[in-house]
């Protein structure tokens, strides 16, 4: 199977978790995209949806959906988005396509969060990916320094602004093996507004698109 078919695997099963009267959380990324188009055959389940970037929304949009914002609708019942690596503990790297501060606050809001990735995207550890971290524009060279000091490698997105108006620095060669307490320590540098860690706040569940199917991982 090729990589899009993994990924249109694992985001097609995640539809038996989409529920009548469904407040849905949709996040960003190309895995995202093949969900997005499957949405209008399952549309009579849905009673909200909410968007985690522009791009999604334009997308949902197109295909005829009203996207309602988080304040308007509360906590969600489902939120379902890819990721940039994924480990069994359901720990993730996400932030790839720069939503990261949006998709954290809505898997945070969500009932239950279900990640969709091809296998490419299971490690044993985290950080082979570079860490995106989304930071105040005014603060980048301030946590630029704080990463070297950590021995780590952060290169500024060039021409990239986030959809909060925001600077993305991608981290490489940063040793996370204990992702909650390296997220807690980098929520403590000031100017970071967001780490693409998903640790404090995993999925629930994880479907992994590979060449038998889909697998699903549970904690």
């Amino acid at each position: 199977m090729t990589s899009a078919d993994k990924k249109r695997s694992a985001a097609e099963a995640s539809l038996e978790f989409v529920e009548p009267g469904v407040i849905l959380g949709v996040g960003t990324g190309s895995t995202v995209n093949f969900l997005i188009d499957m949405l209008p055959g399952i549309r009579n389940r849905i009673d909200r949806v909410v968007s985690s970037s522009k791009a999604t929304t334009a997308l949902l949009q197109e295909r005829g959906f009203t996207v309602s914002t988080l304040n308007e609708v509360g906590d969600l019942d489902l939120y379902i988005d890819g990721a940039d690596e994924a480990t069994k503990r359901l720990n993730l790297i996400k932030g790839g396509g720069g939503a990261l501060t949006r998709e954290k606050v809505l898997a945070g809001a969500a009932r239950r969060f279900v990640c969709i990735v091809d296998d490419s995207k299971l490690v044993g550890m985290l950080g082979k990916f570079p860490l995106p971290v989304e930071v105040l524009p005014m603060a980048q060279a301030f946590v630029s320094r704080k990463f070297v000091k950590m021995r780590a490698n952060p290169v500024w997105r060039e021409n990239f602004v986030t959809d909060n108006g925001n600077h993305i620095l991608d981290v490489h060669d940063l040793a996370i093996s204990n992702p909650i307490e390296m997220e807690d320590r980098l929520n403590r540098i000031p100017g970071i507004l967001t780490v693409g860690l998903f640790a404090n706040r995993p999925a629930d569940i994880l479907l992994i698109g590979n060449d038998d199917g889909v697998r699903e991982l549970r904690v």
